[in-house]
């Protein structure tokens, strides 16, 4: 894989525990990070705050318009967060895992992978499949460990945009493994497969 320019900024569209952990990974990465929710910026006052420097809170809009947009909001909230993006092009990061709330049952995909779903609501961007199999405090904690570097699965269809994912992991201390295109990748990593809240770390 050959990673593009590096992108300095990234957009995190959700700002519950998932997104706040994606934040922190990429300030570990040394890359600024505007986060959003649905009720606007002014309701995450407390949550900028506490992740403190490089991180700003924005709309959707101002989230999605970074070159890299991670998508973390619960499974059924995923088409209204992405329905005002103009994706073409654009990095997406699929951190999301297909559960229906409260009750927290895997939703009915019809046989396909949730990040090919991800993948028809955002069409013309480049999804890349990462950092949903690791429980949020995990993900958001320092990856160095015991001598090693925590393991983070990805995958997806375009090379360029899942090197891209990748530097930004490794910047914050992972080790990233590509397990192929999105489909099967995909398929793995998300709830309910053979991979979902696998924690396994890298050795010298």
């Amino acid at each position: 894989m050959t990673a593009e320019t590096p992108i300095d900024t990234v957009g995190v569209i959700g700002a519950g525990s998932a997104g706040q952990a994606f934040a922190r990974v990429a300030q570990r990465a040394s890359r600024k990070v505007v986060i959003a929710n649905s009720h606007g910026p002014q309701s995450l006052a407390a949550v900028v705050d506490d992740l403190g420097a490089g991180v700003s809170a924005g709309t959707v809009g101002e989230a999605a318009a970074s070159a890299m947009v991670v998508i973390a909001v619960p499974w059924a909230s995923v088409p209204e967060a992405v329905a005002s993006g103009a994706w073409d092009g654009k990095i997406v990061v699929d951190q999301t895992n297909p559960y229906l709330l409260p009750e927290m049952k895997l939703a009915d995909l019809g046989g396909r992978s949730s990040s090919e779903i991800v993948a028809e609501l955002v069409e013309g961007a480049r999804v890349v499949k990462a950092a949903n199999t690791l429980f949020a405090g995990l993900l958001g904690s320092d990856p160095q460990e015991a001598g090693g570097r925590r393991v983070l699965f990805l995958s997806g269809d375009d090379g360029a945009a899942k090197a891209a994912v990748a530097d930004l992991f490794e910047g914050a201390g992972f080790f990233p493994i590509d397990l192929g295109e999105l489909g099967t990748g995909g398929r793995m990593q998300q709830a309910g497969g053979p991979l979902a809240g696998v924690n396994l770390l890298r050795l010298p």
